[in-house]
């Protein structure tokens, strides 16, 4: 074979087995030019932090009611004010009917104070910073029929 063709590298390898493919891999990596950088150091996306904290408070709301509420939740970031030590967040949960509201609340409000809970966690995590969370729940009829409230959502 290398008599017809003057080869870099040659590496038996096995699709079935998986013999070498990790070797493959490292050495194709290895012959890839470097591509521009895409984004500054310490950014690992080019979303604004209102679109990932949002998308954090979505995820903690549909913990547990994925089957409920699969695609009826929308969550805005209306404030951020950034303090010494301390970053509030002003956040709005809209759901498209009043007995999602509901689902969303929870007894007394145990699972709307168990969501911002555990958003602020993990907004915390990704921030770095304290955080206080102050969560509401509003209402936006039939919001993803509607191309000026889906506008209005950010979508």
């Amino acid at each position: 074979m290398s008599a017809l063709m003057e080869f870099t590298e040659v590496v038996p390898t096995s699709a079935r087995s998986g013999f070498q493919v990790s070797l493959l891999s490292d050495l194709l990596v290895g012959l890839l030019p470097e591509g521009p950088q895409l984004y500054p150091d310490g950014d690992l996306t080019d979303e604004p932090t209102d679109v990932l904290v949002a998308e954090l408070v979505r995820e903690a709301a549909l913990e547990g009611v994925r089957d409920e509420l699969p695609h009826s939740i929308a969550v805005v970031v209306e404030e951020t004010i950034e303090k010494k030590d301390l970053l509030e967040i002003y956040a709005i949960i809209y759901v498209e009917r009043s007995s999602q509201k509901g689902i969303v609340i929870g007894k007394g409000g145990a699972r709307l104070k168990q969501v911002g809970s555990d958003a602020r966690r993990q907004i915390e995590k990704l921030l770095g910073t304290r955080v206080h969370l102050d969560l509401h729940v509003k209402i936006a009829e039939d919001w993803q029929r509607d191309p000026k409230q889906l506008r209005k959502l950010g979508f």
